[in-house]
């Protein structure tokens, strides 16, 4: 059952994500007796207290990563939930580290007392943004497992899980005979997360991409979607989308519940620095022809052979920013890509971006201006996915055309 983990990086890296979770939590919850009584003076109902503000705060998260995700996987949560539950952690420590004033307090008498309304919070944010980080890791699992293996899938991220957890009580054991309080052992295994999840994420630096690209998003838009539960949740999948701005791959990745490989100009590909975020995020460059007839040959080998492995390729086919907020016609290039392979094209409308500070609708000066539209109201709109084998390229664009309607 291990074995079936590994076949596949992003199922390994989730599982992982989640043992990760146990061994921080087994370690939490299983010392929350002694320290409640020990270290915050109080009798057993306020370990009561405390395991209830831990399992509230994952409920909320839990819930809270339903709807900030908007009824999709949303692995970008993942880092956020990673970070705030080691600050919670960090400062649950700094909020009750010594010996207790008053000892013997029931919960009641407890809340009342300097300082614990402050670790009260705490015990509830370590909860909250574990909830956010956990769920997506097993959205995740259940999403990239085949239909076939989930139930094997599962069960060797169970054992996985279980293995975590008696390292958890090992180290807890080996920690606290060395002397470490309980205190400091919540400490250590705080910092211990800072490294684990930035080695986590070294491994799966999508996570921390989509963490950053649904923040911007959603900082910068306010996005309604429509029409994306067409999108098929496994297969070789080509989605084709007008390109009105620099932010439109972002904010399909962004929108989408299924990972996605973007066709994207070589020049901007090579830009220094960027380079790495487009290699990290698996894009594949291309060239005109009479630019670079090796690149071009090689995105369509590379694009051939991502759909060949059942993944999902977003493409522009008008090969350009919009200069006028209209859609150009579609290159010819996505019937080369179909005649190769033919597999379903999902047609996607980018709707209300033109204008924007990312688009070409004035000149470089006027567009770094202050925006106009700050949050602005912005759509993207999902139609019936074609056959790949009948479809082409103006009929796609007359698709395209109908999602967009009159809204540039």
């Amino acid at each position: 059952m291990l074995a079936l983990l590994r076949e596949d990086r992003g199922i390994l890296n989730a599982a992982l994500g989640i043992s990760w979770f146990w061994f921080y939590a087994g370690i939490f919850t299983a010392q929350l007796p002694n320290y409640t009584t020990g270290y915050l003076g109080g009798t057993v109902s306020v370990t009561i207290l405390a395991l209830t503000l831990f399992s509230i705060g994952v409920g909320i998260g839990s819930l809270g990563c339903e709807r900030l995700s908007g009824h999709k996987v949303e692995v970008g949560l993942v880092p956020l939930g990673a970070i705030g539950f080691t600050l919670a952690g960090l400062d649950l420590y700094f909020a009750r580290p010594g010996a207790p004033l008053h000892g013997g307090l029931d919960w009641w008498a407890w809340l009342g007392a300097p300082g614990n309304l402050h670790v009260a919070l705490d015990l509830l944010l370590v909860g909250l943004f574990a909830g956010l980080y956990i769920v997506p890791l097993y959205a995740q699992i259940q999403v990239r497992a085949p239909f076939g293996r989930l139930s094997r899938i599962i069960a060797g991220n169970n054992v996985l899980n279980a293995l975590f957890i008696v390292a958890a009580a090992g180290f807890a054991v080996l920690a606290l005979r060395l002397g470490l309080g309980i205190p400091e052992l919540f400490l250590a295994v705080a910092l211990m997360n800072v490294a684990v999840s930035a080695y986590i994420f070294l491994l799966a630096p999508e996570y921390l991409m989509r963490a950053i690209t649904w923040v911007l998003v959603r900082t910068l838009y306010r996005l309604r979607t429509q029409g994306l539960q067409r999108m098929p949740v496994e297969g070789p999948l080509l989605l084709v989308c007008n390109h009105v701005s620099y932010m439109d791959p972002l904010i399909i990745l962004g929108s989408v519940r299924r990972p996605l490989r973007f066709v994207m100009d070589n020049r901007i590909f090579v830009t220094p620095v960027l380079r790495y975020v487009f290699r990290v995020g698996r894009a594949i460059p291309i060239a005109p022809a009479r630019e670079d007839a090796a690149v071009l040959g090689h995105a369509y080998d590379e694009i051939d052979a991502a759909l060949a492995a059942g993944e999902a390729v977003c493409i522009f086919p008008e090969g350009a920013l919009s200069h006028d907020g209209k859609i150009a016609a579609f290159k010819p290039g996505v019937e080369h890509i179909l005649a190769r392979r033919p597999v379903p094209v999902l047609p996607l409308a980018l709707r209300g971006l033109w204008g924007s500070v990312f688009s070409r609708r004035d000149n470089f000066m006027k567009r770094m201006r202050l925006p106009r539209r700050f949050r602005s109201r912005i759509a993207l709109v999902a139609g019936t996915p074609q056959d790949g084998a009948s479809t082409s390229a103006p009929a796609l664009e007359a698709e395209v055309r109908a999602l967009r309607g009159e809204w540039a």
